[in-house]
């Protein structure tokens, strides 16, 4: 093979045409494009997260509210059920002490990362079970712009108190 002078060798493979466009940089697109993609997917799985686990800030919370709510009875309402019952002794809740048992909870209780945290529902329908719902807004931890308001959560927790 001869080369000749003044013109450089053609550095391509053998077998490609010399009238083929060239490749380079294509490679730079496709890093830059799955980069950002991998960014965006990284930023939804922490917002993700972060939605999970305030709903679970959030249901342990009404959970205590509920079981504190449960147990907001007045020992002389306690009344004793015919023999042969299931169970023998009976609470009387009264939802206007359900209610004052939650705040009091919800007080008491730490939830300084939960925002507006609003009772929306403590009261006793059947007399035996406390019933709590509570609200929250939750916003995305980094993409803020996407979600300016947040999202509201609601939680409900039901709790019963037993004599054995």
């Amino acid at each position: 093979m001869t080369v000749r002078r003044g013109t450089a060798p053609d550095a391509r493979a053998p077998g490609v045409a010399a009238d083929r466009p060239d490749d380079a940089g294509s490679t730079l697109l496709l890093t830059i494009f799955y980069g950002f993609l991998a960014l965006v997917v990284i930023l939804l799985v922490v917002a993700a997260s972060s939605l999970y686990l305030e709903r679970k800030r959030l249901l342990t919370l009404a959970d205590g509210a509920a079981l504190a709510a449960a147990e907001a009875y007045a020992l002389d309402t306690v009344t004793v059920a015919p023999d042969g019952s299931a169970a023998p002794l009976r609470t009387e809740l009264d939802s206007t002490a359900v209610r004052a048992a939650a705040d009091a909870h919800l007080a008491a209780a730490p939830h300084a990362t939960l925002e507006d945290l609003v009772v929306t529902r403590a009261a006793s329908e059947d007399g035996q079970s406390a019933t709590v719902s509570l609200s929250a807004y939750w916003r995305p931890p980094v993409l803020t712009l996407v979600l300016p308001a947040g999202v509201r959560l609601e939680v409900t927790a039901v709790a019963r108190s037993v004599f054995r």
